[in-house]
């Protein structure tokens, strides 16, 4: 009978309901756990007649559960006791998890940690994955890998220089003024520091000869050789070409086909019995323009770059708001990756996983993935975790919403099998 069916479906509905608050009020203490709302809607009508104006004449069938819907709304910030591990993300985005050979998976839950091989790792074990980085420098365009931080005490090894670069501005009028050094702190293969200095002179009109030399006490045989040659720059006073010594001709500086952009530097025999010093005197910046100009101001030197580094502990390692995830050891700080944030078109199709897990449906679409701060998504917040976006005043306004709800649809079926009863009684 419709009288019992239609409160059945109402019961139902209300239960979903109840469910839905119980489960956001028991995970309101949960790590960036995102609350629900069930929403209802009625079910099909069928019309038992028409009135004399023809307006159809309809009876429900009752109620049914339309959507579950997720405040995606961000919870607050918890900053105390946090390890430099735990994260928050401060707007768009889910970290990216390795789904153990399946698709992966998403979470707003920053608590992570270390396992025994440094890998940084969600509570449930699953890795968190990122950019890679070589040599200190992130690779945005690689495949995701999982984020791979030394652990404390960890040594690292030490690593010879083999690139440098110098951003400097030589003085067009600077004749009367002598030779104007530049000095590039470099490492050897055992970790010694050695400083190169690189010596300008001017030889004429955009005319400046280079000589990058060691000091005569590194080499066992207390002489150093030093590596010389002629560059010219143009009448804006950009480099223009190099011509090192004992090269046949001038060649131009650029990226061009048959361009240089860099001047081998050489060193043999070094005191502390390191292996020979074999480096690149990068030309060029990151836009492909020259590091080195010459306009009408004061000589100076306004930044030196070189990979390499000498032997060190780790001693611990922060993450910043980009995500980039920095070591730091005793002998200086090195990138070892970039934590990556992906967001969807569409949160409400994501699919629940438990642990604070979700995965991309249809519904959601494909997850857009990028370094944090790019794209629309947020930025990381070290050493924090987001809270849970629980309201417990409005749950428990809508606990008794849905408790009246309960109630009524229950007297409706005691009502109705009242009046059953009273019907059977006046057939006997």
């Amino acid at each position: 009978m419709a009288s019992f069916s239609i409160p059945l479906t109402g019961l139902e509905a209300d239960s979903t309901a109840l469910n839905t608050i119980a489960n956001d009020l028991s995970n309101m203490n949960t790590t960036a756990f995102k609350a629900q709302t069930t929403n209802f809607s009625d079910l099909f009508y069928q019309q038992i007649g028409s009135t004399g104006s023809g307006d159809p004449i309809q009876v429900g069938a009752g109620a049914q559960v339309a959507s579950n819907t997720t405040d995606f709304t961000q919870g607050s910030y918890d900053t105390s006791g946090m390890s430099a591990s735990d994260m928050a993300i401060d707007g768009n985005g889910f970290f990216i998890l390795s789904g153990n050979g399946g698709a992966p998976l998403y979470t707003r839950d920053g608590s992570f940690s270390q396992d025994t091989s440094g890998k940084l790792v969600s509570s449930s074990g699953l890795a968190v994955m990122g950019y890679p980085a070589t040599n200190g420098v992130v690779n945005t365009n690689a495949p995701l890998t999982s984020i791979n931080i030394p652990l404390i005490g960890q040594v690292q090894q030490p690593a010879a220089t083999t690139t440098f670069s110098v951003t400097a501005n030589l003085d067009s009028e600077s004749a009367t003024a002598g030779p104007f050094p530049a000095t590039v702190p470099v490492y050897d293969s055992l970790g010694a520091s050695h400083n190169v200095t690189i010596t300008f002179t001017q030889t004429g009109t955009n005319t400046w000869t280079y000589s990058a030399a060691l000091p005569a006490s590194d080499f066992t045989s207390g002489v150093s050789t030093p590596v010389t040659g002629t560059m010219t720059f143009d009448a804006n006073g950009n480099l223009l070409t190099i011509q090192p010594a004992g090269a046949p001709a001038a060649e131009n500086v650029g990226t061009g086909a048959g361009d240089v952009s860099s001047i081998p530097i050489g060193f043999t025999g070094l005191s502390d019995g390191a292996a020979d010093l074999n480096m690149n005197w990068n030309l060029l910046g990151s836009a492909g323009k020259p590091n080195i100009s010459q306009v009408d101001e004061a000589s100076g030197v306004s930044d030196t770059t070189a990979d390499g580094n000498a032997a060190g502990t780790c001693t611990g390692f922060e993450i910043g708001s980009d995500g980039t995830v920095t070591a730091e050891y005793t002998s200086g700080n090195e990138i070892v990756g970039q934590v990556a944030l992906a967001n969807m078109t569409n949160l409400q199709g994501l699919q629940l996983q438990g642990d604070g897990n979700y995965v991309t449906t249809l519904a959601s679409g494909v997850a857009t993935v990028g370094a944090p701060g790019n794209g629309g998504l947020g930025t990381i917040q070290d050493s924090a975790l987001e809270d849970s976006n629980v309201n417990i005043s409005s749950e428990f306004s809508n606990l008794v919403v849905a408790q009246r709800a309960f109630e009524a649809n229950a007297k409706s079926v005691t009502t109705f099998d009242t009046v059953t009863q009273d019907t059977i009684n006046m057939v006997h």
